[in-house]
């Protein structure tokens, strides 16, 4: 649906002159025969975007004494033997790969390759940047690698690029967000190639390898029902056909020769193709020709399919009722279709994931925390880059600090969303590329948002970015007398947020723009941070205050050191230094207190004071030793699987040295449990959570034992077994200890079979209260006993896993001794019918935190005579409460994406689960919306031009009437979990001495 205003027409969408000649889609795939078994092979290649080498590693082909591969051979083999025989066909997936090869091709090449995907013979499946994990990723992340990859896609072939079809072979388990965004992206359907082994053995016995995916609890059906098929080997060929030059299996031999083999294949074949017809619905099964890398000498694959397929379908002429041909997975989906079934409905998701008995693949939901932990940070800072691109226009990528722009940082971002990325289950020496490329964009973002400041201020400071602030590291604010923060705010509603920031003074003016004091304290800096951060840093004192910061805009502050003679306040630094308390103790802001054992010094209690709620909340941290196999499985614990060799873990004491700062602006406890374990519990003022700031590492390993380290939470809580994590960081799932919704589990690990990703947050609750913690990165967690929750934080292990990656899980942190993590997570404590509107608010606030920038000061003005802006909000308005600004960016050269969502489910909030609306045409100041064409959630189709396949539900699933969806810009509505996204032509608003 498109939206015009008089100003003028604009098309969206690249034209491409082939389509119209060539049949693409449905319409390309081959006959196949209603009377016979048809088996689809499909030609695919499957790879990893890094692993056990780099991407650039891969592409190229180098350090094949790792691993024997190299990408673009693969392509440039595969694309001639498609162009010699009008019956081949392949699919490929990963476009960070395929773009790479693009631009290294000659135009003849280009139009040959676009001459096969206008015919439908190269199919592009999945098409995100990289096919990303299931369990480490935020939605947010999801949809923009994605949208990264397809939009590429579309800019290159036009319609005949978009996939048709999900493909996710290879991730470790399968949330039910991506599902559902899946179907928001227009897919008609999944194929995933790893489920847990009870329940795909289940699946067999009753031929639901195949069903439909009813993906959220809150949009109506069918807007995230998504078709989703299990493959029958993973995604592997079948046993003793594989003939990839990497394969050891023999060719057919069909010549006159004692080698002849065709009558025992082609008996094979029929007996394999017949035995896993009984686990599937239709005359139709698919076989997955390829696997890892494969296809470097394509025409060996191809040419024994030619003879697979020419003597297998002779047997026709004998009686055989098995017909074989190439094909893809939307050929294949579309034969599915065209039977015209029904199909029973999942409605849970596809973790925990396991290969065996004592096999759980949950030891990745938190591995390598600190590449989790820089990924989540690299995606806020590239919300940031991406909304300043926008807000400055073309002054933020040619500016005074230089050219760039934000797409460094999408792609590296999009990498970092690979199955084998985010997930921690690379080679060391990949992981530490990751983090190369996520900072080489980091640094092009920086002159972006640097370039956008100094244009919308009118100031060219010489703006800084401190990124060890966690670590109280930062030259300008150590040794500044004068410096300005720069607090930017990428939501669209209002926030408040506590700065800390490294001095050597003891006194200091903090103003707001306004001029107005903004009451401060100076606090020390801890043991703690600086054990941690040894020689980067020398500030023995961090200066704390709350900052006030509009929505989608930014708010100045100016500080200043005072020498004031104070002996008093010199005297307390060095008390608060030194203190330790053995008494009883608590902290307490306006909302909650926080009460700690006397004699143990760990947390004991808190109490909501607005709902007069007490609940006894014990945190301690525990480690469990980890498995390297014993007499009856080998299985040991490593990057990829989770396997303790004990239930109960070890604590790693039972109390925990302790001392209190109390401030105007802040109450702390440092709680020190060992020489490698300690924590802040901290409540600032005015905040409605417990903040929890723990350091762990390097786990020690010199008594031979691998550990994997958590924080438990204890409490009086009556669960019945029941607790909650989130998918991906939107909706909420209801998790039971020991228990399967579909099928029956019997349970041989009863802790990693019962952990589960954790995105941004885990509760438990009873039928009153409610006890939350959010994360600031993606972890393991489970609630193992009634009453209790723990997160899996850090991990160091001493074997590999056997699962490929060759090494143990043994990282060596930055002066290899072993990996320290920093990190938070915060507590909330509430009734249960008011959680939801705090833990969903917040959430959002931690994964779209502020961003601070900071200056010096005094710098010239950016044009002559204009005005320092030291205040500056994007919007007219905030937003609602339950609506979110998910995405504004650049898009195509002339054109802004912007997505807006509900934020809340359906019924979890009296006020939050109420349809919302926006005008967006009045919605931002900084420019004038002049035309609005809503798209599906990948941007890369119009709403209107999105006809899924209509697949039928098993009798009982409900069925809704399907709803039009009308567009005026003056008032887009939101109902429950909706993300509407849409492509809008902007004019900018001229401003005095600034101009656009």
């Amino acid at each position: 649906m498109g939206f015009s205003l008089p100003l003028g027409f604009f098309f969206f969408g690249a034209t491409v002159l082939w389509e119209t000649v060539a049949a693409c889609g449905y319409q390309s795939c081959p006959a196949t025969k209603p009377d016979m078994l048809n088996v689809h092979l499909i030609p695919h290649t499957h790879d990893d975007v890094g692993w056990l080498k780099t991407v650039d590693q891969y592409f190229f082909g180098v350090r094949n004494d790792i691993q024997h591969a190299g990408v673009q051979y693969i392509l440039d083999s595969v694309i001639p033997q498609l162009l010699a025989d009008p019956s081949k066909r392949f699919i490929y997936v990963e476009v960070v790969f395929f773009a790479r090869w693009w631009r290294l091709q000659t135009e003849d090449m280009r139009q040959a390759v676009r001459q096969l995907v206008a015919e439908g013979r190269l199919e592009f499946v999945n098409g995100g940047w990289c096919m990303n994990d299931e369990a480490s990723v935020h939605y947010s992340a999801v949809i923009d690698q994605m949208s990264l990859g397809l939009q590429f896609l579309k800019e290159t072939f036009g319609e005949c690029g978009r996939p048709r079809v999900a493909w996710h072979i290879d991730p470790f388990g399968h949330s039910r967000e991506q599902a559902s965004l899946f179907a928001q992206m227009g897919y008609d359907g999944f194929f995933v190639g790893r489920i847990d082994y009870q329940d795909k053995a289940q699946r067999e016995v009753l031929r639901e390898m195949e069903q439909l995916w009813r993906a959220s609890g809150s949009l109506n059906p069918p807007a995230a029902d998504l078709f989703t098929g299990v493959l029958p080997n993973g995604y592997n060929p079948p046993m003793s056909l594989c003939w990839d030059q990497i394969c050891s299996d023999n060719p057919i031999v069909d010549d006159d020769s004692d080698e002849n083999n065709v009558k025992n294949i082609v008996a094979y074949f029929l007996g394999t193709a017949a035995a896993q017809a009984k686990h599937y619905r239709t005359n139709h099964i698919v076989m997955t020709m390829g696997s890892d890398f494969q296809y470097e000498n394509a025409l060996l694959w191809y040419k024994n399919m030619d003879k697979l397929i020419k003597h297998v379908n002779a047997q026709q002429l004998s009686g055989s009722r098995v017909n074989v041909l190439y094909s893809t997975p939307s050929c294949y989906l579309w034969e599915l279709n065209k039977a015209n079934l029904s199909w029973s409905v999942k409605y849970d998701d596809f973790f925990p994931y396991a290969d065996g008995p004592h096999q759980f693949w949950t030891g990745y939901f938190t591995s390598r925390p600190a590449l989790k932990r820089y990924e989540r940070l690299s995606n806020n800072f590239l919300q940031v880059c991406n909304q300043l691109e926008v807000l400055a226009g073309a002054r933020a990528n040619l500016g005074p600090y230089g050219d760039a722009n934000s797409s460094r940082l999408r792609e590296a971002v999009g990498v970092a969303q690979h199955h084998d990325a985010v997930s921690g289950t690379a080679k060391q020496h990949v992981t530490n590329d990751y983090a190369k490329q996520l900072s080489a964009g980091w640094d092009a973002c920086q002159t972006v948002i640097s370039n956008a400041l100094a244009s919308i201020s009118g100031n060219k400071e010489n703006f800084m970015y401190c990124t060890y602030l966690n670590i109280s590291v930062c030259p300008l604010t150590e040794a500044s007398e004068t410096f300005m923060v720069v607090v930017y705010n990428p939501l669209a509603r209002a926030v408040g947020w506590n700065i800390r920031l490294p001095v050597n003074g003891t006194h200091y003016s903090v103003l707001a723009p306004g001029g107005q004091s903004v009451l401060n304290e100076v606090i020390p800096v801890s043991g703690f941070t600086q054990a941690v951060r040894r020689d980067r840093g020398g500030a023995i004192n961090e200066l704390v205050f709350q900052a006030s910061v509009p929505p989608l805009g930014y708010t100045t502050y100016s500080v200043s050191r005072l020498h004031k003679k104070d002996p008093v306040r010199t005297r307390l630094l060095k008390r608060l230094q030194r203190q330790h308390e053995t008494e009883q103790r608590s902290i307490q802001n306006e909302h909650l207190r926080v009460i700690f054992d006397s004699s143990t010094g760990l947390l004991k209690e808190i109490q909501n004071l607005d709902k007069s709620i007490s609940l006894p909340v014990s945190q301690n941290f525990f480690w469990y030793n980890a498995s390297t196999g014993d007499m009856e499985n080998h299985q040991a614990s490593g990057a990829y699987i989770f396997r303790p060799n004990n239930s109960e873990p070890f604590p790693i004491a039972k109390g925990a040295q302790a001392y209190h700062v109390k401030t105007q602006v802040v109450e702390e406890v440092y709680q020190n449990f060992s020489d490698w374990c300690s924590q802040v519990v901290r409540l600032y003022a005015g905040q409605p959570y417990v903040e929890l700031e723990w350091t762990v590492g390097p786990i020690p390993i010199q008594d031979g034992l691998g550990k994997e380290i958590i924080s438990r939470f204890e409490t009086n809580l009556q669960t019945a077994g029941l607790f909650y994590t989130d998918s991906n960081g939107r909706e909420i799932l209801e998790r039971r200890r020991d228990y399967r919704a579909t099928w029956n589990l019997t349970q041989t690990e009863p802790v990693a079979g019962n952990y589960y990703p954790v995105n941004s947050r885990i509760y438990i609750k009873d039928k009153k209260v409610q006890l939350t913690v959010l994360t600031d990165r993606s972890q393991g967690g489970s609630s193992l006993f009634d009453g209790s929750l723990e997160l899996m934080v850090h991990r160091r292990l001493l074997h590999d896993d056997e699962r490929g990656v060759g090494e143990p899980l043994l990282e060596p942190g930055d002066y290899y001794n072993g990996l320290v993590v920093r990190g938070r997570h915060l507590i909330l404590l509430d009734t249960t019918e008011s959680s939801a509107q705090q833990h969903r608010l917040l959430a959002q606030q931690e994964f779209m935190a502020p961003q601070l920038v900071l200056a010096p000061g005094g710098g010239p003005p950016y044009l002559p005579g204009q005005d320092n802006l030291k205040q500056f909000s994007a919007l007219h308005l905030a937003l609602p409460s339950n609506v979110h600004l998910l995405t504004l960016a650049q898009w195509e050269p002339d054109s802004v994406l912007i997505r807006l969502e509900h934020q809340f489910e359906r019924g979890e909030s009296v006020n939050g689960s109420m349809p919302a609306t926006v005008n967006l045409l009045s919605l931002f100041s900084s420019f004038n919306i002049t035309s609005v064409q809503e798209m599906n959630l990948a941007a890369n189709q119009k709403w209107e031009e999105m006809k899924r396949l209509i697949w039928q539900p098993a009798k009982g699933a409900a069925v809704w009437p399907s709803s039009d969806r009308s567009l005026d810009p003056t008032h887009i509505e939101l109902q429950p979990m909706e993300i509407r996204t849409f492509l809008t032509h902007i004019q900018y608003q001229p401003k005095p001495g600034r101009g656009f």
